[in-house]
């Protein structure tokens, strides 16, 4: 179990124990701390929130699957399905859960993906479902790549350049590129239209 908040992961504990009395429970406090870890043992199933202190989930998520490719790792974020679930799923997550999901939910998805499968929640499903039968419409926040989606959402909450080079521990150059890129794409001009956009689109 991956999370700053450490009653976040102590919860997280009591109710997977009582549906697991037998498993081995790990925490860590970080993305760098969750690279440590499987990088010294063998887990089943890393619960992972994507964002953090430092390197967020989101980016140590690839790197967890190269060192461990069988490890199933099932997101447990904040962050409403609508603005990540596709994109850690397609970085290669098991499953999305946010922190407003019920109990049983999170003991339903790690049975799930124990047993192979993918967990999302049932409405998000459905709306996957609806959307391969509509026409194909992407919106522009969708071409972007993970990290010009991030400077994205960081900029459509009001951070600037140099704040969001800090969250991301990437430099103030290589923000104003991804920048550039990302307003490029979506026609976005100012920061006053990149926050509109966020907020129209449930980016924030």
């Amino acid at each position: 179990m991956v999370d700053d908040h450490a009653i976040v992961r102590d919860g997280l504990q009591q109710i997977l124990a009582e549906k697991f009395p037998h498993a081995i429970f790990g925490h860590g406090r970080s993305a760098t701390e969750a690279l440590e870890r499987v990088h010294a043992e063998s887990w089943d199933v890393m619960l992972l929130d994507i964002t953090m202190p430092g390197p967020s989930g989101f980016d140590a998520l690839g790197q967890i699957r190269l060192i461990q490719p069988n490890l199933k790792v099932v997101v447990l974020t904040m962050h409403p399905e609508e603005q990540y679930a596709v994109r850690v799923l397609k970085a290669g997550a098991s499953g999305y859960l946010t922190k407003e999901t019920a109990s049983e939910e999170v003991v339903g998805a790690v049975n799930k993906v124990l047993a192979g499968g993918t967990y999302v929640s049932a409405a998000f499903a459905e709306k996957l479902v609806t959307q391969l039968h509509a026409p194909e419409q992407k919106a522009p926040h969708e071409m972007l790549s993970d990290r010009e989606y991030q400077v994205l959402r960081m900029t459509a909450v009001g951070k600037s350049v140099k704040e969001i080079a800090f969250d991301l521990s990437l430099s103030i150059k290589t923000v104003s590129t991804y920048r550039t890129r990302m307003m490029t794409k979506t026609g976005l001009k100012t920061n006053a239209a990149i926050i509109r956009y966020g907020i129209e689109q449930k980016l924030v």
